[in-house]
């Protein structure tokens, strides 16, 4: 799964460098960069943070958008509620079969950068947080779906989004062994040459199926991760710079 992601705005920048033009650049950072939470060194999904997001229909012309999904056809905030905890991530295996999901898989995917995500290590009954990252030290470029959602009682029109999730490589398996869950899971980290094929629009039935065969497993030997302090609980100690550093833990054999 990914709950738990670092995003310096630097990394969420990275497409709009990429293109090479520094007046889109200083317009996202004085414009758009103040209505996020950036920089996130740690938040929780649960907490639905505001990032930049860069979708299908405008690629290159980032939106800040709310982490939890929210389809258009969400009543009202009673019923956000119920539905945004659990449109965090979307299984890529099912996002074209899923209620949730499907109109997004189809017409509404986007891309969002992230320094890294964390995931929880068990070991003799108690979880170590591990963060993961490219050993390269660049940017993760993780597929996302998004939706927009009009408040009819305030008229304000909110864009939300989710992360699509994969099976977990081998060093996944190795860190996610929650005994409560069916197997390994990790965010979808599209490489960059595959980028644009995540942000191509569908046509037809083969488009789809060439868009399923992107969902995969990143390389593990193109990851890295180490221990850092707790995410949870009385130790926790907020997003700030510390929460990302390593920290050793004696007890853990890993």
């Amino acid at each position: 799964m990914c709950y738990d992601i670092k995003a310096s705005l630097e990394a969420q920048l990275m497409r709009a460098r990429r293109k090479g033009d520094e007046e889109a650049v200083k317009e996202i950072i004085e414009k758009l960069a103040p209505l996020s939470d950036l920089p996130i060194y740690h938040a929780s999904g649960f907490q639905h943070p505001k990032l930049l997001i860069y979708p299908e229909d405008h690629p290159d012309e980032p939106l800040v958008a709310i982490w939890g999904l929210v389809p258009h056809w969400v009543k009202d905030r009673v019923q956000l509620k119920k539905y945004w905890n659990n449109t965090l991530n979307a299984r890529g295996e099912t996002i074209f079969e899923k209620p949730s999901f499907r109109e997004a898989a189809r017409s509404h995917r986007c891309i969002l950068y992230v320094d890294g995500f964390y995931e929880h290590h068990h070991y003799k009954g108690k979880t170590y947080p591990f963060f993961v990252h490219k050993k390269d030290q660049t940017p993760m470029a993780l597929a996302g779906l998004s939706s927009e959602w009009l408040d009819e009682e305030t008229g304000e029109l909110i864009n939300t989004f989710s992360i699509v999730t994969t099976e977990g490589n081998s060093l996944l398996s190795k860190i996610h062994n929650n005994p409560k869950l069916k197997g390994p899971r990790m965010p979808l980290i599209l490489p960059t040459k595959l980028e644009e094929r995540w942000l191509e629009p569908i046509q037809d039935e083969l488009d789809i199926k060439a868009l399923q065969e992107l969902i995969q497993s990143y390389p593990d030997d193109e990851l890295d991760a180490f221990t850092v302090s707790k995410l949870r609980g009385k130790e926790y100690q907020g997003n700030v710079p510390e929460t990302a550093q390593a920290v050793t833990y004696d007890e853990l054999v890993f």
